[in-house]
């Protein structure tokens, strides 16, 4: 039995990784600060004595020193999210990502644990490919647009990775998520998913952001997360990106309609200029696709969920949460 660390094991992403983990009979700790993790996420596995959690910052080095030498398989997951927080809080998104990531890296050299860091589909930009490889070239918008300075937040980590792999040897691997979604995931950043299906079940007004025609590509959380368990244990991953995500794509547009069949609901859709919904400073980019010949060639990825399954079991949770009339789960949808 192996000893994993999660950093920002809290979170969406995160709390299903610690899940996937104990369900093989593995022991994880988890560290995060609940900026936007949230302790419900991980509550559940507090009885199982091969569960550790801190609550605490990536950013307080002797902790994450001790906590990455006692593990053998590390997971950098912490990192500001989420497109209202990039907008809203660019300073802190910069930051944190950047200098988290540092902190993680130099501790997880220094005891020569493998690693995996987890980047985004943003580091594309601005790029019109029709599908997105590892190895394709960047189109950044400008500095003035802070829509960007998450991208290349994240693109800095990945060169930092990187680095460490080619100079000092490493065994760092990255993954690029497209779009993962799936139970437990907040529409308080922005996440569109969480946030259609939470405006449907109350009947509200959908709101799509644009014209409704920029398309994205939608993976669920079980078939992404055991993908890092596969690649931080595979050499000849080591010092290499990988593509994570789905290849079924849907407009915005299509993405709402669906989703108010699939809810019953009531609600109208109501499209929303970007110049309204989000200060200066925000750019989207018209569709994202992952080519995703890496991943599969190296663990045989094959998605196993469909955008329909994905979104009855977003569904079925918001539904859930609703039902339940607590407060603090109402007010963190």
């Amino acid at each position: 039995m192996a000893k994993h660390l999660i950093t920002g094991g809290a979170g969406f992403i995160g709390s299903h990784l610690a899940e996937h983990l104990l369900q093989q009979g593995e022991h994880v700790s988890v560290i995060d600060n609940l900026s936007t993790g949230q302790f419900s996420n991980i509550a559940h596995l507090e009885k199982d004595g091969r569960f550790r959690c801190f609550i605490d910052d990536v950013h307080n080095d002797k902790l994450t020193e001790e906590l990455i030498r006692e593990a053998d398989f590390i997971y950098h997951l912490a990192a500001t999210v989420g497109v209202r927080m990039i907008i809203e809080r660019p300073t802190e998104t910069i930051i944190n990502n950047i200098m988290g990531t540092e902190i993680v890296l130099r501790n997880a050299c220094r005891y020569r644990k493998p690693l995996v860091i987890t980047s985004t589909s943003e580091v594309y930009g601005k790029s019109q490919q029709p599908t997105f490889r590892e190895d394709d070239d960047r189109i950044m918008g400008p500095t003035s647009k802070s829509r960007w300075g998450y991208a290349e937040s994240k693109a800095i980590d990945e060169f930092l990775a990187l680095a460490y792999f080619s100079e000092k040897h490493l065994p760092v691997t990255i993954v690029r998520l497209f779009n993962t979604v799936g139970p437990r995931q907040t529409g308080r950043y922005g996440m569109v998913v969480p946030t259609f299906v939470r405006q449907a079940l109350l009947n509200e007004p959908i709101s799509v952001f644009g014209d409704g025609t920029q398309s994205r590509c939608f993976g669920h959380v079980l078939d992404v997360v055991p993908n890092f368990v596969k690649l931080v244990r595979l050499p000849e991953a080591y010092g290499s990106v990988f593509n994570v995500g789905s290849q079924e794509e849907i407009t915005m547009k299509s993405l709402a309609e669906r989703i108010v069949k699939m809810t019953g609901s009531k609600s109208t859709i109501r499209l929303i200029p970007y110049a309204q919904a989000y200060p200066p400073g925000f750019e989207d980019m018209e569709r994202r696709m992952p080519d995703l010949t890496n991943l599969r060639t190296v663990t045989g990825y094959t998605p196993k969920y469909s955008l329909e399954q994905i979104l009855n079991d977003v569904i079925g949770d918001i539904r859930k949460q609703l039902e339940s009339k607590d407060p603090f789960v109402l007010s963190n949808s």
